[in-house]
């Protein structure tokens, strides 16, 4: 039986695929807990339970993870890339519409118009509100993963010209992109040339105020910048200045501060970016599926601190190792194995850290399970059974 502790409120249709053999909770006090799922619930300040071997954020972003102490713990960190990918895009193209039509602020007046001459005094006060249209207009696209490869192709349906950038950019994802979206090696390019330009890449050091003062001063004078992606991938102080200086004509946030609220000009969005039905329902299931098939068979996918790693489940014994990428290490544990019969076996790496899975002819010694714990370039071993 496992135990898997939610931190916010999780889709039914997510737990539900978990099965009889777990229990749920929502008391952050539970001890003994397999694992955590989780959305915007921040896990920084929390003690993690010695028992906790996985953690899966119901949504892209892990910022709220503490992924670093996660990590030396040997507990396994998923998120859900894509589940609420469609969500986004949606809103980043009403965040184009809202910055190129000013349709908040004629919602805003009409609600102010009474009277029997109403529909006269709308007609006439219409043109206060006039703005332009995005098809024809430069969509820069920084970032091309499964939301940013989304608005790409959206932007070229609705007639823009469109301009990509992600020095990361995978085969899979690049399959999935318009051969209208041209794409560029330098980020200059995309600055250079946005009317629009949307920023969908993770925040971290080197992503930080990727749009800064001088990527805006290369930007055409009255573009506008739209952020669905996270707050600190733009310099707010540079924004506020670009909009005084009307170098910008619009700032639309879906992670709005203390910085940027009430400022004029800036469209600010309460994190609204997932918050459909659909969304919430799709990173549940895949949270929820990815936390089961780790703690039931070891295998790691979406993992955004181990490597991805799978390997078919064999007939008796089978042990996942989280260890050091380090020399002769995999030597020193099979050789901990040798009355152990090993009939398969899978390794991968990720950086300074590497996960194998072994599958026995026999079942694995608990003496055997100990001294490859103990085993210092060992993070974490366990048995599945």
């Amino acid at each position: 039986m496992y135990k898997i502790l939610t931190l916010n409120k999780i889709a039914a249709c997510g737990l539900d695929r978990l099965g009889d053999n777990y229990t749920i909770t929502d008391d952050e006090k539970a001890q003994d807990v397999d694992g955590i799922i989780l959305r915007s619930y921040k896990m920084h300040g929390m003690e993690l339970p010695a028992s906790l071997k996985a953690v899966a954020r119901a949504g892209a972003g892990v910022n709220n993870i503490p992924i670093d102490k996660c990590t030396e713990k040997g507990i396994a960190v998923f998120n859900t890339p894509g589940a609420n990918a469609n969500a986004v895009k949606e809103l980043v193209v009403a965040g184009m519409l809202l910055a190129s039509r000013d349709i908040i602020g004629g919602v805003e007046w009409a609600a102010t118009v009474h009277g029997d001459d109403a529909a006269k005094q709308i007609e006439k006060g219409k043109s206060n509100f006039a703005g332009g249209e995005i098809m024809g207009k430069t969509l820069g696209v920084i970032g091309l993963g499964a939301i940013g490869i989304l608005v790409a192709n959206v932007g070229i349906a609705l007639g823009m010209r469109v301009i990509g950038y992600d020095p990361y950019l995978s085969v899979k994802n690049a399959l999935k992109l318009s051969r209208r979206v041209k794409l560029t090696s330098d980020i200059n390019d995309i600055f250079k040339s946005s009317d629009f330009l949307t920023v969908h890449v993770p925040l971290m050091d080197s992503t930080r105020d990727t749009v800064d003062a001088e990527a805006i001063d290369m930007m055409p004078d009255g573009a506008v910048v739209l952020n669905f992606a996270r707050g600190g991938l733009v310099n707010n102080d540079a924004i506020k200045a670009a909009l005084e200086s009307g170098k910008l004509s619009k700032y639309v946030v879906d992670f709005p501060d203390e910085d940027v609220l009430g400022v004029k000009n800036v469209i600010a969005i309460p994190h609204l970016g997932a918050s459909t039905e659909e969304a919430e329902d799709n990173c549940a299931v895949m949270a929820a599926d990815e936390i089961k098939d780790y703690l039931e068979t070891g295998n790691v996918l979406n993992s955004v601190n181990l490597p991805n790693c799978q390997l078919p489940m064999g007939s008796v014994g089978r042990i996942a190792i989280l260890h050091k990428n380090v020399k002769k290490v995999i030597a020193k544990y099979t050789n901990a194995m040798e009355d152990v019969n090993i009939a398969d076996m899978v390794s991968k790496s990720r950086g300074d850290i590497a996960y194998t899975i072994i599958n026995t002819d026999h079942e694995i010694p608990d003496d055997v399970v100990a001294e490859i714990e103990a085993m210092d370039e060992v993070i974490s071993a366990r048995v599945i059974k």
